[in-house]
């Protein structure tokens, strides 16, 4: 397929868009590649997001001290788009049980999910310890470092997590996009393929890794990419919406949403 008209000429204002954006509130991509850093909340997120929303909450109002309901429930409001719910109820949720970790997972994540990067760090660094670390919150603590643009730092969360869990994809997949953000392309798209090379990879990793090499002018290579074992009708909107990623020219307006053109393009965990 060949280029459209001018699109080389704006993949570098989209990757500046990226830059920009870096650090700012509101972005999904690098701590939603992650999923669920809580294993207890995994029922909730099975079923669909609204009907999760009133089991769990009608199950959480009627013992709102059961640590397990807190969670469940604001796992249910996160996956229901309800971000600033969640982060209330997880938060009472952890005064109430200040030592209870899979509580602290949850409350760090969805401070995350609000932009409170530092304090979602330091929520996350109770919620396991030296002697026994959790290898996802290591990896949300280094999407909340690269968000505060220490992406050195941040890299050593991931590269400690790959030390528990080598060749994750959802790790490689945000040790990819660090580098997005510190402007190495090469170093991006080298951490992406790793994770691409995964069975475990998923839509999340390809859109990634396809964005990365668009970004670097390959537009028919991310296009092949994109469209890798989905139907046709699907391959066509992940396309389009590529496209319209890569094409998103620097309005400071768009950055200051803080909407960077690293996304996945599946509806985050």
């Amino acid at each position: 397929m060949r280029q459209q008209p001018g699109f080389a000429r704006l993949l570098a204002s989209a990757a500046m868009t990226a830059i920009l954006a870096a650090g700012l509130g509101g972005c999904q991509t690098m701590s939603d590649i992650t999923g669920s850093i809580s294993p207890r909340s995994s029922a909730a997120s099975a079923t669909d997001p609204r009907q999760a929303v009133e089991v769990t909450g009608e199950r959480y109002r009627a013992d709102p001290k059961n640590p397990e309901a807190a969670l469940a429930y604001g796992q249910a409001l996160r996956a229901s788009g309800q971000r600033s719910q969640a982060a209330a109820v997880l938060e009472q949720a952890t005064i109430a049980h200040p030592g209870d970790k899979a509580l602290l997972a949850g409350y760090g994540r969805a401070l995350v999910d609000n932009g409170n990067f530092q304090q979602a760090f330091d929520v996350l660094s109770r919620a396991h310890s030296p002697d026994n670390p959790d290898w996802r919150i290591l990896s949300v603590q280094g999407t909340a470092l690269d968000q505060l643009g220490r992406h050195d730092e941040a890299r050593r969360y991931y590269e400690s997590a790959l030390k528990i869990v080598p060749d994750e994809p959802t790790v490689l997949s945000n040790l990819g996009l660090s580098y997005v953000l510190s402007k190495d392309l090469p170093k991006a798209e080298e951490a992406l393929r790793q994770a691409y090379a995964s069975a475990r990879a998923d839509a999340r990793v390809r859109q990634n890794l396809a964005l990365v090499i668009g970004l670097q002018g390959r537009f028919a290579e991310a296009e092949q990419i994109v469209r890798a074992d989905l139907p046709a009708d699907e391959a066509a909107a992940n396309v389009a919406y590529l496209k319209q990623m890569l094409s998103r020219k620097d309005d400071p307006r768009t950055a200051s949403a803080g909407k960077m053109p690293v996304a996945s393009l599946s509806r985050p965990q």
